[in-house]
């Protein structure tokens, strides 16, 4: 079976292109001793398997970030059959500048012109006859969305994998090229595969290979002594620009564009002009991300049931039939019954809350279904029902939400959109501290905080590293999700806006990052942002190939951990909360029979955890001692166990709350105490695996002032929301006053970080 490798761009279309050719036979890993994903496939359609591997994608072969370092060592050490360098045909001059590089390599390679049909669409052809020339290589032209011309390229690429090929170089300034051969007529005589790449490497002075090749550096800088040259010239920039000259003399003659086509504006320029606007890019983002929350987490769709009831004073409650608590009440005819008590809501509900009220039927009959053979009163009953099931349940009954707000996230990602927000961003926030290159990982902390971590290690300054690993905790990954689902089920907030609360914690998130950094930045002697240059993709209608691919790794991933992770924990916590001392101080199961009552009942209250939670809470009291508060009350110490257990998952504070009977209808907080439960769990210690990851990425004197600024901004966050919102509620003008008051105070700090970011510009 051939191996080959696909190296291309970043936005280039070649994870398109991979998707196309290996379908439901990719598979995702890591590569040997680093966490940036490797993606293996195979292709099936020719005389024989081949196997495609997914190469990170780069701008070129020098060891300045990790992608680079595996894609280079990759082609190098494994020597795959062939290489297929994708290249953007839209941006075709930039792209040849990665190929100039693979071409040196002794391996076969095939260049494909990925994106044709939209170079046609603007009017714009290339001569691949006359590109071939060129480069020496096979061009093809195809087009990964659409799936145009991925056979012949693949027929190409394979007749090529039996040809064996030696490297060669687009170089042609004479005296760099004698210099350049001399270093590759040594590394030949040392038996080194590929001595020309090898050779332009080293005489660019490439870290890479000053370390592995030291005994020639010497050699190098005495052939660059006898030079006749000017002292101290940078011969990796020579490199370089002898690279773009051959692109620009020999590469770019052969695309031809049509006259009438030159006036013309793309249809992504078009829109980026009010996508990526100065003025309203951030607002449009808010709205977009309104909208995506409302579709996913709003009970009545567009307020059309509130609207109706203050226009013409009559519910909309009718619409709810399309719910199960609605065609319950359909088909029992009991319409005097409020709607309200079969668990509906007045108004049209929205997909997401559609799907999980089925969803919640489904799992919720399971667990009637075992109760209704399984004996009461039994340990091994209550944990199968009262621990697992019911955990399972409280996190698997919000996986229709969470894939429709992961599905909406995927298109925009997909249609090119995503890569705009880290532009705008940088562009709003640099002045801040924060760059877009740093909002990158943080964006993707939406997803996981764990792959978000460790993308950090593409940030070079140290400091700005260890910065944005501490703000990745105010994205809400999505493993949060189902813990805003049930929050937002609470009728206190506003009475109705469950969507608007769920769309204040991502957004609120985002702000609190940007004054997190702001501060931080106030009270650090770093001042330095990094540059931040990213390839916008094209727009493009969002392929289903590549959303149900990203759709189905959420999903298996969310199963795995309730299947794995969760259940274990699931088990754990039930011990903890059906085990204890009971009233006559002997250790049992805490389920008994009440004669009055005729029926069992469990003794929560006096199990293991309660005291452990009891104990905890008066740590947590400041947070939401008043009533309605989370830390309030008999119950204060089961939300107070929750958001502990949340630190081997974050699915397992819904699922701790669930077994200790805290379920969506039995949640008594105010809109105080949701936002401080919420806020503190936003902010707060992330999961076990995400603490792993921040303590690989960083010394151990960094990791611990992480760990120490998690849980400091989570709890002073959720300790100032509870108390203003609480002012709010007794006395408005106050609250108003305290919150004019934090306004102002971070206004100021952001004059005074700009101020200072002036001050660096003028002495620079």
């Amino acid at each position: 079976m051939k191996n080959f490798a696909l190296a291309g761009n970043p936005n280039c279309g070649k994870t398109t292109l991979f998707n196309s050719l290996t379908g439901s036979t990719a598979h995702v890993g890591n590569w040997p001793g680093v966490t940036v994903d490797k993606k293996e496939g195979r292709y099936k359609k020719l005389d024989e398997e081949i196997n495609i591997v997914d190469l990170p994608g780069i701008y070129s072969l020098s060891p300045y970030t990790p992608e680079e370092v595996i894609s280079r060592n990759f082609i190098i050490e494994e020597k795959p059959d062939c290489v297929i360098n994708v290249v953007d045909a839209t941006n075709l001059e930039r792209n040849l500048y990665l190929s100039t590089q693979i071409l040196e390599i002794d391996v076969p390679v095939v260049i494909a012109l990925n994106m044709s049909d939209l170079m046609d669409k603007e009017g714009k052809s290339i001569d691949t006859i006359k590109l071939e020339k060129e480069l020496g290589v096979p061009v093809v032209k195809i087009s990964a969305l659409k799936g145009e011309g991925l056979k012949s390229l693949m027929e190409v690429a394979y007749k090529a994998a039996f040809t064996p090929r030696k490297g060669h170089s687009v170089i042609e300034d004479k005296s760099l090229l004698h210099l350049i051969e001399d270093v590759r007529i040594a590394f030949e005589g040392m038996g080194v595969a590929s001595p020309l790449f090898h050779a332009i490497k080293l005489v660019g002075k490439d870290d890479i290979e000053v370390e592995n090749h030291g005994n020639l550096v010497s050699m190098v800088d005495q052939y660059k002594a006898n030079m006749e040259a000017k002292e101290d010239v940078d011969f990796e920039s020579m490199i370089a620009d002898a690279r773009y000259k051959f692109i620009s003399e020999k590469c770019s003659s052969a695309l031809s564009k049509h006259e009438v086509a030159e006036e013309k504006l793309s249809k992504s320029d078009k829109i980026d002009k009010v996508l990526t606007h100065k003025i309203w890019a951030i607002p449009l983002f808010v709205v977009i991300m309104f909208f995506i929350f409302h579709f996913t987490f709003s009970e009545d769709l567009f307020y059309i049931g509130h609207i109706g009831a203050a226009i013409a004073g009559v519910p909309f409650d009718e619409f709810e039939l399309i719910g199960h608590a609605g065609w319950v009440r359909f088909l029992s005819a009991d319409y005097w019954t409020p709607l309200e008590e079969l668990g509906g809501m007045n108004g049209i509900p929205s997909i997401g809350v559609f799907l999980q009220s089925w969803f919640g039927l489904a799992t919720g009959s399971i667990i009637t279904g075992f109760e209704s053979f399984m004996p009461e009163g039994q340990w091994y009953t209550s944990l199968v029902i009262d621990g697992l099931l019911t955990g399972l349940d409280a996190v698997l009954s919000f996986i229709p939400q969470i894939m429709i707000l992961f599905f909406f996230i995927a298109i925009l990602e997909d249609s090119g959109y995503m890569a705009r927000v880290a532009f705008i961003l940088d562009r709003a926030f640099r002045k801040f501290g924060l760059s877009g290159k740093a909002f990158i990982p943080m964006l993707s902390g939406f997803g996981c905080s764990v792959p978000a971590i460790m993308a950090t290690r593409t940030l070079e300054d140290e400091k700005e590293k260890n910065r944005t690993i501490r703000l990745i905790t105010c994205f809400s990954c999505g493993a949060k999700a189902p813990i805003w689902a049930l929050l937002a089920t609470v009728g206190t907030l506003a009475g109705f806006a469950g969507d608007l609360f769920v769309f204040s914690i991502y957004l609120g998130g985002i702000a609190m990052a940007v004054i997190y950094a702001l501060f931080m930045k106030i009270f650090s002697k770093d001042q330095y942002v990094s540059p931040f240059i990213m390839e916008l993709p094209s727009y493009h209608m969002p392929q289903p190939r590549n959303v149900g691919a990203l759709l189905w790794e959420k999903f298996k991933h969310y199963l795995f951990k309730a299947a794995t992770i969760i259940a274990a924990a699931t088990m754990v916590i039930w011990f903890l909360s059906y085990f204890g001392w009971g009233e006559d101080g002997k250790f049992q199961f805490l389920v008994f029979f009440d004669e009055e009552a005729g029926e069992y009942v469990s003794r929560i209250d006096l199990s293991i955890l309660s005291y452990l939670g009891r104990g905890l809470r008066y740590f947590y009291y400041p947070l939401g001692c008043l009533p309605g508060g989370w830390t309030y009350g008999e119950d204060g110490w089961k939300y107070t166990v929750s958001t502990i257990t949340g630190l081997i998952a974050k699915e397992q504070v819904v699922d701790t709350m669930a077994v200790l009977g805290l379920e969506e209808g039995t949640l008594s907080l105010s809109a105080a105490g949701v936002y401080s439960f919420a806020i503190y769990n936003l902010f707060t210690i992330p999961c076990f695996a995400a603490i792993g990851a921040a303590y690989g990425e960083q010394n151990r004197k960094q990791f611990w002032l992480t760990m120490l600024f998690w849980f400091a901004i989570s709890y002073g966050t959720a300790l100032v929301f509870y108390w203003l919102i609480s002012l709010y509620e007794v006395a408005w003008w106050g609250g108003l006053l305290v919150t004019l008051a934090l306004i102002g105070g971070i206004v100021f700090a952001g004059i005074y970080v700009t101020k200072l970011n002036k001050r660096k510009a003028l002495s620079n």
